[in-house]
């Protein structure tokens, strides 16, 4: 499976927010190019937004952090530091995201001009008027759910 949006003009934006587990586990597995926003640094490798991060780029995929947090921190997991999700590229196949629900909304302008195929909210985090605006700018949309986790499922391994 692609990481394509899946609606068409004739369609409603609701078709990018995606629910059905099969379909989350196949964008967890084939992505390659992930952005972390709310990345942590290795001083906190105990916290999910590192080491979600650490195990998919030990799993082989791209990271790009993004961290809001450590205003002089220039590399983490070994990669330059980018401040927005937009200087990550337009190649981003998920952007990973660790920010309270209350500022999701803070980062959906820069999020949809970076036009990542998907935006994954982890577990516990779900803001809808985020949701719909970037499944109306026709990107997949998944919330409250762990990117490792899915992706481990995806392999069928144990967590």
């Amino acid at each position: 499976m692609s990481l394509k949006p899946i609606h068409t003009p004739k369609m409603s934006w609701r078709s990018n927010i995606i629910s059905d587990p099969s379909v989350i586990r196949n964008i967890a597995k084939n992505a390659k190019k992930i952005a972390v926003l709310g990345i942590k640094t290795e001083k906190q490798a105990n916290q999910p937004a590192f080491f979600v991060a650490k195990t998919l780029q030990d799993a082989g995929k791209e990271i790009v952090p993004v961290p809001t947090l450590y205003p002089d921190v220039t590399e983490i997991l070994g990669k330059k530091v980018v401040r927005t999700v937009k200087e990550a590229g337009n190649d981003i196949d998920v952007v990973d995201v660790f920010r309270k629900p209350s500022d999701v909304l803070t980062h959906v302008d820069d999020i949809i001009s970076a036009k990542p195929k998907c935006v994954w909210l982890q577990s516990g985090i779900t803001c809808p008027e985020a949701e719909e605006a970037f499944a109306k700018a026709n990107i997949l949309v998944v919330a409250d759910k762990c990117l490792k986790v899915e992706f481990l499922e995806s392999q069928n391994a144990k967590l």
